[in-house]
């Protein structure tokens, strides 16, 4: 009897050593805790998840223009998991995002961010929209010359994780000091498409860029050769005063840029955007 732990041990160890070595571990997706559902989740006003931080708390003067909070987006309602127009990030992201702005500020503009981390359920919400072929309210704004399925297949729209949702990659443009005034989208109103001359599409504060934000069209990508003289001009002043401050950005999209050196690089998180609205920003 008293070998039987020994046998016991060998026999376990033998049957581990079989089935091999274990599986590298699944990335995480940080969520609502696992008592709580997700409804319940969105409905208490929670503080920023550890690690993250709100915009406001750092670089309160940063514009913020959260459109997939708003109807002014390429969906054309709001989108699951923005539950306040509020941008938060990691809080090297944010730091890195602060040393940005005042460079910025140095040179007569302002950042100003459309999106920044983004719950996975967002992309969830991206891929249901896609799934009904008569959504397309917003065609004419966000992506005239393409279908919805193009969208996914050109790298537009993320079909799985975003890096939006690992809380360091941030959609951003310049304004102008003093920051020109903005009017509010109206749900319904004529769209021009994001590809027309500054004068012609939706009147946002930004600097000229070339096309509007969220267009979904080859001439959004950073150096594209169509875009005219200024709107270059500034594209690369975003970009080396992004990339001076430590961000990377993406080619196909002159308004996208990710933190390098980022703090969860595998991590995707799900938990949604609450807490008090910030005042508005225009």
């Amino acid at each position: 009897m008293g070998r039987t732990p020994l046998v016991v041990s060998i026999a376990v160890l033998a049957l581990l050593t079989a089935c091999g070595p274990p599986s590298p571990p699944v990335i995480a997706a940080r969520s609502h805790p696992p008592s709580q559902s997700p409804s319940a989740a969105a409905s208490v006003a929670a503080p920023v998840q550890a690690g993250f931080v709100d915009l406001d708390e750092v670089a309160p003067d940063i514009v913020q223009d959260i459109r997939y909070h708003s109807d002014h987006n390429f969906v054309g309602r709001p989108i699951d998991g923005y539950l306040q127009p509020k941008c938060v990030l990691t809080q090297r992201a944010a730091q890195a995002l602060a040393q940005a702005q005042n460079s910025v500020r140095g040179k007569g503009f302002s950042l100003k961010v459309y999106d920044c981390y983004r719950p996975l359920r967002a992309g969830e919400d991206f891929k249901r929209w896609a799934a009904s072929p008569g959504d397309d309210a917003m065609k004419a704004e966000f992506y005239p010359g393409l279908s919805k399925a193009s969208v996914f297949a050109d790298g537009y729209v993320s079909n799985g994780r975003s890096a939006h949702s690992r809380g360091s990659t941030v959609d951003l443009t310049l304004v102008a000091l003093p920051v020109p005034a903005q009017r509010p989208f109206v749900k319904g109103e004529p769209l021009t498409p994001c590809t027309a001359p500054a004068g012609q599409r939706f009147p946002d504060n930004s600097i000229d860029m070339g096309t509007g934000y969220d267009c979904f069209d080859s001439r959004s990508h950073t150096l594209d050769a169509r875009a005219t003289a200024p709107a270059r001009q500034n594209r690369l002043l975003l970009r080396q005063l992004m990339s001076d401050a430590g961000f990377r950005n993406n080619p196909s999209e002159w308004w996208h840029y990710s933190l390098n050196d980022e703090p969860f690089p595998q991590d995707y998180f799900d938990f949604p955007i609450t807490g008090a609205a910030s005042p508005p920003k225009r």
